[in-house]
């Protein structure tokens, strides 16, 4: 792993612990399209719990996060993890609750994706970069 690698991989499990700790407030936590959440996922590999912020939007009572990876060619782990186990746990500022994950497909997968476009053309450019299709992650309550 190299120095960016590294460096990322550090800011944002810092980002993640911070979030937690301070309830989200002054690290971009916010219930609205667009604000952070930290998702916590049962590592593949290794079993240990891994929590990532991530940029979301609501669909009804279901979260949506895109696994981008700023256009990598590789998904990122923590959507790998989530296909391993798609038990999650989401922080949404103060909030604690209990997610299942699913990727979207086909039509949906396009009309969920093209919503996060409309959100931030960012994502637009990431699905430039890369030869994948970018998965949509649709996080259901699990009760």
């Amino acid at each position: 792993m190299g120095i960016t690698e590294t460096f990322a991989k550090v800011g944002t499990g810092a980002h993640a612990a911070l979030y937690k700790l301070l309830g989200g407030r002054f690290v971009g936590a916010s219930d609205d399209a667009g604000g952070l959440i930290v998702v916590t996922t049962k590592g593949r590999k290794t079993g240990k719990l891994r929590s990532r912020p991530l940029m979301h939007m609501r669909d009804g009572e279901n979260l949506l996060v895109v696994a981008s990876a700023g256009g990598a060619d590789e998904h990122p782990s923590w959507y790998l993890n989530m296909e391993a186990d798609p038990h999650v746990t989401v922080h949404v500022a103060d909030r604690t609750e209990r997610y299942r994950a699913r990727t979207a497909t086909g039509e949906e997968r396009d009309k969920l994706f093209a919503r996060f476009v409309e959100l931030n053309n960012a994502f637009a450019s990431y699905a430039e970069k890369t030869s994948r299709t970018l998965p949509v992650v649709i996080l259901e309550p699990d009760p």
